[in-house]
């Protein structure tokens, strides 16, 4: 993914603004608010050294006071700026509730309130459920079949950006410009289907994901008894039985980021013969693509084996998938039976979290996920002054520049790759705090008493903005990430960067803040923001977004020789005895460290003129570290490591022991544990 993500997304999230569900639902009232970063003192008590264990040196302080909160599966330094940030919400939706008048501002007000009604709630049971049950049950053949499954279709995450690929609907749709078109909208088709995170779930042998497996059937029979299906523990044996055939057919993660195999491009006629087994034009039909005539399949054999087992499965089967899926996916605005199971499997059992959030964090969580930007536009009106937005993009600029010199410097790349390099550089788009269009949520039906009927059409709403892109020329400055989410994004297909005003403060921005730790925090971010242009993926597309390959062949073979060996580095670390990092799933995002933290310190040293010395690197250095604190319990860190194609926080702070500076600025030597000899230090960029 391309994304810095401060924040881990939870296992399985329905279909709006997948990474803001991640960041809004890792928030505790009764946990740490961010503390400033305490560059100056806290290394000094540490018991290690900086050649041994940098991240420990930082933050020990922080590591031995921090308790995760009960209801967190983890906690850091960026989950604790969105408590803050949380807050901040919460009182801009209680002044917009007591406002007069009408707009986007009182939905979200009457959004929020219908999904704190837990007593309307209570009392109307599985009554909202039943409409869309009963349409599952009067499926009486295929041709239903194809019908539900095509209605159920909705819009997806990017897949160059997501945590995961796996949709809880049979396909995800995900609107974006052709690989080697970038004027128009296309539709790409994900694979999906599964209700746990990956593949690897349903089909590796071992003890732990046994155990998970057979908790994941527990659940599916519980949701289905809450709802009142008869024999709901056979109904779950076929539901788990289906998903694990789907599995088998899904790509692995690491082929995910292979963009040249994602390449499909397949007509509306292609699909009867490369997928056969489902009716693709009924089912494209109800899907609302009827008029579609070039898709992109980037998961092709996802996509062949799901067709095949529509074909293949009985249809009581698949009424029972369907089922599960629908009450699992809207568990959260259905009595409390249903978010206590759903929170037992996906946050006790799979995440290791050993309780649930309050109710206001949920609603608050589903909110912004319904209607982000008009939350966003609240956040940003109250709290994201014109200064900070100026000295932020300041700072992109000197980074920018940084990234310029870097290419200028290399003696590996030939002149025909430095200027592609430099013209992506030339036109590359940095959007800072907010989009320059908002959305407008006029066509959205928001009652006061209808938490599920809400979240309902939210996501039939989202859908339907989607699939109106298509016919219409690409708006290279779209933005894919709402303001009030801590997070950062690279777009390599628009060539572009959304950074969001939430992240936009301490720890990772102070706008009274020094400059060396601003940019070894939030301008670390931007560089690796920027570096993911030129990453494995990112390289892959020219300045314009097309896919295409601008390297010369020598030029491609250093970087991938030299990408090896950051692979090798990662895959050495153990996150425990048993379970080592994975170096070539988590690639992209350490090339992305280690290229924007280089130039985030080359832009700060220009700023100072060049003239740059141990003491101040060494508070640059230790704003980065800093801002990367972090706390996980042992499954949710198990679980990142086997799917998260960002290494965890500790190892990404590692990330300085390939750069001179650091050695220079903490006095590491030879025989340390994280002392490298100077040749075997990666450079890349």
């Amino acid at each position: 993914m391309q994304a810095f993500r401060v924040l881990r997304r939870p296992p399985r999230t329905s279909t709006l603004a997948v990474a803001l569900c991640a960041a809004l639902t890792m928030m505790s009232a009764n946990a740490q608010q961010p503390a400033p970063l305490n560059v100056q003192g806290e290394h000094r008590t540490a018991a290690v050294l900086p050649g041994d264990d940098f991240y420990t040196f930082a933050n020990g302080q922080w590591l031995a006071a921090t308790e995760i909160p009960a209801d967190r599966s983890g906690w850091s330094a960026g989950q604790a700026l969105v408590e803050d940030t949380s807050q901040r919400i919460l009182q801009l939706i209680d002044a917009a509730g007591r406002q007069p008048g009408a707009g986007d501002a009182k939905k979200v007000a009457a959004y929020y309130g219908a999904l704190m009604d837990e007593a309307g709630i209570e009392g109307r049971g599985t009554a909202p459920l039943r409409p869309a049950l009963s349409r599952i049950a009067a499926i009486r053949d295929r041709a239903g079949l194809t019908q539900a499954l095509g209605a159920s279709l909705r819009a997806d995450v990017d897949p160059l950006n997501a945590t995961d690929f796996a949709t809880e609907n049979l396909f995800g749709v995900w609107i974006a410009q052709g690989f080697k078109d970038p004027d128009n909208y296309v539709p790409y088709l994900l694979q999906g289907g599964l209700g746990m995170p990956d593949r690897a779930f349903y089909l590796e042998e071992n003890e732990r994901m046994s155990r998970l497996r057979t908790a994941y059937q527990a659940h599916i029979a519980a949701m289905l008894k809450l709802a009142g299906f008869t024999e709901p523990e056979a109904r779950a044996a076929r539901v788990f039985e289906l998903e694990r055939k789907l599995a088998q057919a899904h790509g692995l993660r690491e082929e995910s980021s292979d963009v040249q195999k994602a390449n499909n491009v397949w007509t509306d006629k292609d699909f009867a013969a490369r997928a056969p087994g489902l009716d693709w034009k009924a089912f494209f039909q109800a899907a609302g693509l009827g008029k579609q005539r070039k898709f992109i399949v980037y998961h092709p054999r996802a996509i062949t084996g799901a067709a095949a087992l529509v074909a293949e499965m009985p249809v009581q089967t698949w009424q029972d998938w369907l089922a599960f899926h629908t009450i699992n996916q809207h568990a959260g605005a259905l009595p409390k039976a249903f978010v206590d199971q759903r929170f037992d499997f996906y946050g006790r059992t799979l995440s290791g979290t050993p309780q649930l959030s309050p109710r206001w964090k949920r609603s608050l969580a589903a909110l912004n996920a319904a209607m982000p930007e008009a939350v966003g536009k609240m956040y940003v009106d109250k709290y994201f002054p014109p200064e900070a937005k100026a000295r932020v993009q300041q700072m992109v600029t000197n980074i920018v520049n940084a990234f310029h010199q870097r290419i200028d410097r290399l003696d590996w790349m030939a002149p025909a790759t430095k200027r592609e390099a430099h013209a992506k550089l030339d036109v590359l788009y940095v959007g800072v705090g907010y989009p320059e269009k908002w959305t407008t949520y006029a066509g959205l039906e928001v009652k006061p008493d209808d938490a599920f009927g809400n979240a309902y059409r939210a996501a039939q709403y989202h859908y339907k903005l989607e699939l109106a892109k298509l016919g219409t020329k690409v708006d290279p400055k779209e933005w894919s990430m709402p303001p009030q989410l801590v997070n950062a994004v690279n777009m390599p297909m628009q060539n572009a960067l959304n950074f969001p005003a939430a992240i936009l403060q301490p720890p990772f921005f102070d706008p009274n803040g020094s400059d060396a730790v601003n940019y070894g925090a939030i301008g670390s971010v931007i560089g690796h923001e920027i570096s993911h242009s030129f990453d494995n993926i990112g390289a892959e597309f020219d300045s314009k977004g097309r896919l295409r390959d601008w390297w010369t062949k020598a030029d491609r073979d250093h970087f991938a020789k030299a990408a090896q060996v950051l692979v090798a580095q990662y895959s050495a670390y153990e996150a425990f005895p048993d379970l080592k990092l994975n170096g070539q799933l988590t690639l992209a995002e350490n090339l992305a460290d280690l290229a924007g933290l280089a130039a985030a310190l080359d832009a700060y040293h220009a700023s100072l003129g060049g003239k740059g010395s141990p003491e101040s690197d060494r508070q640059f250095f230790l704003g980065y570290a800093q801002a990367w604190r972090d706390k996980s319990r042992e499954a949710s860190l198990r679980n990142q490591v086997a799917t998260d194609e960002h290494a965890p926080a500790q190892w990404r702070t590692y990330t300085v022991r390939n750069l001179d500076d650091w050695y220079q600025a903490f006095d590491v030597q030879p025989g340390q544990k994280l002392y490298l000899a100077p040749e075997a230090r990666v450079r890349v960029w």
